[in-house]
């Protein structure tokens, strides 16, 4: 599987995302469409974007009774995004459920993975708020397991967590790490943060990086320089 680099365009509108890419004349970056902009823009800011010739992560993060995730990952299919998520602490049977929503009739399907835990999460989090007392590796590596149960694609976690998540859910099984940033920069209000060499060394797929690339005073030398260290 070919790793890539996913620039999280975390804008709050339409105009604000397009003077980002289009500082892009070269390049066609894996984009990220969170929720700010899709709420902020909705599902014709997909379109565009796509029609730009970029790769789409549609980053929503679903959450809810299984029939009605079925109904909405049906919807998303449509937008021909290249990947969706949701999130991994709604059960095997919504997981199952998203999956069966979001493959269209002839079979094919964006990639879907799941949240395991955001990495904003620290483990004094997670037992103090949400009364989780397993340790935080354990919980990840259950959430990943009951998504290679429901057949989905990988998940998303952190970089630090990458590693295990392929000897626990095999080779092929993806990994998406947010919480990257250069050796120099800012970790910002992430809590469990790698640099893109580190995260290729540790076998991470895709890497989603958004301040350090679209908050840089050159973006498009900033998304060379990750490309630089985690692809080539």
């Amino acid at each position: 599987m070919g790793k890539d680099v996913i620039v999280a365009c975390d804008f709050a509108s339409k105009e604000d995302v397009f003077k980002f890419l289009d500082l892009f004349t070269d390049e066609k970056p894996f984009v990220k469409i969170g929720m700010e902009l899709f709420y902020a823009a909705g599902p014709e800011i997909v379109r565009e974007i796509k029609k730009r010739g970029h790769k789409i992560f549609l980053d929503l993060k679903l959450h809810d009774i299984p029939n009605t995730v079925k109904k909405s990952m049906a919807v998303l299919s449509k937008l021909d995004v290249d990947m969706t998520n949701l999130h991994a602490s709604g059960t095997i049977d919504m997981m199952k459920a998203a999956l069966e929503g979001l493959t269209r009739p002839d079979g094919s399907r964006p990639i879907l993975i799941a949240v395991t835990q955001l990495t904003s999460t620290s483990e004094e989090r997670m037992k103090n708020d949400l009364l989780i007392d397993a340790p935080i590796d354990e919980v990840v590596m259950h959430y990943a397991k009951n998504a290679s149960v429901a057949g989905l694609d990988g998940v998303v976690c952190s970089p630090l967590e990458a590693e295990k998540v392929h000897k626990t859910c095999g080779d092929n099984f993806i990994t998406v790490t947010p919480g990257v940033r250069f050796a120099d920069g800012d970790v910002g209000d992430q809590v469990r943060v790698m640099t893109p060499e580190q995260a290729k060394k540790i076998g991470s797929d895709y890497i989603v990086v958004g301040r350090p690339i679209t908050a840089a005073d050159d973006p498009v030398a900033a998304y060379k320089r990750c490309v630089a260290e985690f692809v080539d």
